[in-house]
């Protein structure tokens, strides 16, 4: 079984992909970055206050299908900057506690929106 999902809790698709797709154990969440689902608005040009947004994100798409940050397995990072690679950590570990899920980071020289972050998530379902 594959499902869409989708909330409006977390910023709309802004192109031909889906916020989540769940398969029987397992949901994948697609890139989230810093924008604001009530404004559609990227939140500021701060690292720190984009990590937070985008945490936010990550954590109303597992919400809509009754799961907790807990749950994440896997995330990627995706950074224009990797000098400011501590700052995310830091922000990063405010959503997570002591979660520690297994994670990459990647520096890239753009992002939609040119936005300096963006994080994609995996989540253990059952």
């Amino acid at each position: 079984m594959i499902k869409t999902i989708s909330t409006d809790k977390a910023p709309q698709a802004i192109g031909p992909y889906s916020q989540a797709i769940k398969t029987d154990n397992v949901l994948y969440l697609s890139g989230q970055i810093p924008i604001n689902p009530e404004t559609s608005e990227i939140i500021s040009n701060d690292i720190a206050e984009q990590t937070g947004q985008v945490m936010k994100n990550i954590k109303a798409i597992l919400e809509k299908e009754s799961l907790s940050i807990e749950k994440i397995v896997k995330t990627t990072i995706f950074l224009q900057d990797l000098s400011q690679f501590n700052i995310v950590n830091e922000e990063y570990s405010k959503f997570l506690g002591d979660h520690r899920p297994a994670r990459s980071t990647i520096e890239v020289s753009r992002l939609p929106k040119d936005v300096q972050i963006e994080i994609e998530a995996i989540a253990y379902i059952k």
